[in-house]
């Protein structure tokens, strides 16, 4: 009798089984296959929409109103990706007022794609890797830059001034800190 029971135990279980596994398939064959949208020519981390992080570097430029130049001439030079990378980045981030004080025609001429690598090594310029307070930056006379440049650190007034700019406002991100500053920095002729 025992082993009629497991017999019939094991019928049970078997039959159990299938049933999963047609259900499974009908689920899979009767589900509609996913949607994707067409691909752009813009790909990386940068374009991946996220709601729950705490934004990047490059989401702070891209949400505020100040920095519609800078941001145009991140996505000229391609730089988006770079900008959301683990970090920590310390982005120095010229206001609008900062290149409408360039020469008349710089910032036009710069969004050129014959001038893109000069872009770059101007955006480049602007970030240090690293996540320091504005009083914290007091402590340096120099900074390495992500273009493989040093741009100079004074304190004036008990204040610290990169590159000559004042920054005028930190913003942490969550890749690091937006400082956001009065004046763009060049690099040095070479």
């Amino acid at each position: 009798m025992k082993t009629l029971k497991q017999i019939i135990l094991t019928l049970l279980c078997a039959m159990a089984f299938v049933a999963c596994k047609n259900e499974s398939k009908e689920t899979s064959t009767n589900s509609k296959p996913e949607q994707t949208a067409p691909s752009e020519k813009k790909s990386g981390q940068a374009f991946i929409k996220d709601d729950e992080a705490k934004p990047t570097v490059l989401h702070i430029a891209i949400g505020s109103k100040d920095h519609t130049t800078l941001v145009a001439a991140v996505q000229a030079a391609e730089l988006e990706n770079a900008l959301v990378n683990a970090g920590p980045l310390m982005v120095f981030a010229p206001t609008n007022e900062a290149f409408a004080a360039l020469p008349e025609g710089t910032v036009e001429n710069l969004l050129k794609p014959e001038n893109k690598d000069v872009l770059a090594n101007i955006l480049k310029y602007h970030v240090t890797p690293g996540r320091y307070s504005k009083d914290f930056l007091k402590k340096f006379k120099k900074l390495g830059q992500a273009n493989n440049g040093y741009v100079k650190v004074e304190v004036t007034d008990g204040e610290p001034l990169i590159g000559g700019a004042k920054i005028i406002a930190s913003i942490p991100a969550g890749n690091g800190i937006v400082h956001v500053i009065d004046k763009v920095l060049l690099p040095p002729a070479e």
